[in-house]
């Protein structure tokens, strides 16, 4: 099971990213500021696709904004999707363009 670490650098742009046995697998590229997470790019290595390492990236980034109490900006066609989508289960983070 791949495990998911959020690096970020002084000025808060980083990713989450996704490890199994010290290979990265995928990576949801975003950066924090003031109260507002901005996902920019979701990307999963072509032998890992189809195993639901986006939705794993995804479900943990939901979890941190929700725990810091930020918004989102989906700019990612990925979590944008998943948001249009459900967008019940994230209507309390998400910040729709205006």
């Amino acid at each position: 099971m791949a495990s998911i670490s959020l690096d970020l650098n002084e000025k808060n742009h980083g990713a989450f990213t996704a490890l199994e046995d010290g290979k990265k697998l995928g990576e949801m590229v975003i950066s924090i500021k003031d109260a507002l997470l901005t996902v920019y790019h979701t990307e999963v290595n072509p032998e890992a696709e189809g195993k639901g390492i986006a939705k794993l990236l995804l479900a943990e980034m939901v979890k941190h904004a929700r725990e810091h109490q930020l918004k989102v900006l989906p700019l990612c066609a990925f979590v944008h999707a998943q948001f249009k989508r459900h967008p019940d289960e994230y209507a309390d983070i998400w910040q729709k363009e205006s």
